[in-house]
């Protein structure tokens, strides 16, 4: 199990970076066991963090729910990414660090068509989903990895569908974000928290 040290990290929380609404000390990262931190190599690329203490959710500091994995998010859901990164390709983050004030409305781009010679050309496999628009111009971008891609239901509830993992700049033709797939993974989730869970 491939561990990285917790002491080097903090979680932040709300709608602000600095200062954020509340931070937390992180007890414990777990990354994916096959993930390999080879450039270009986005395979498995997750993990799970847990929280040295607890965190409430406030009107400003919301949870989000994770699907099960035989969920199913189709071609043209809209989806909603937000993130503290660039504006713009190699831009910088804004002070005071603002997330993006309105979340960016993306639509899922089918596997199929994102495989076309013309768009990644064969390189979405298993545990990845594109999001975007063919025609480029919206996008997440460089500082927003590691960040939310949501949908809600017809019920109202929001779904984590998938987290910025890569892409190829920011917002060009043809070359939509990638995310990874969060349904791919829910069982290794589960099966993580599960353990890191206390027992009573």
């Amino acid at each position: 199990m491939h561990l990285i040290d917790p002491r080097l990290w903090t979680a932040s929380f709300g709608t602000v970076r600095r200062p954020p609404k509340e931070r937390r000390s992180i007890h414990s990262i777990i990354v994916h066991e096959r993930y390999a931190n080879y450039l270009y190599n986005h395979e498995y690329d997750i993990a799970v963090m847990k929280l040295a203490t607890p965190l409430s959710f406030t009107s400003e500091i919301h949870s989000v729910c994770l699907p099960e994995s035989s969920q199913v998010f189709p071609e043209n859901t809209s989806c909603f990414v937000t993130g503290w990164g660039a504006l713009r390709e190699d831009g910088e983050c804004l002070s005071p660090c603002l997330p993006k004030k309105t979340p960016i409305v993306l639509k899922i781009i089918g596997t199929n068509t994102c495989n076309s010679k013309e768009v990644y050309n064969g390189a979405i496999i298993h545990g990845m989903v594109c999001a975007g628009y063919l025609e480029g111009k919206i996008d997440a971008c460089q500082g927003d990895s590691g960040g939310p891609l949501v949908t809600p239901d017809s019920r109202g509830i929001w779904y984590l569908v998938g987290i910025v993992s890569w892409g190829d700049e920011c917002a060009k033709p043809n070359k939509p974000g990638v995310y990874t797939q969060v349904t791919y993974y829910r069982d290794w989730i589960t099966s993580k928290t599960a353990e890191s869970s206390p027992s009573h």
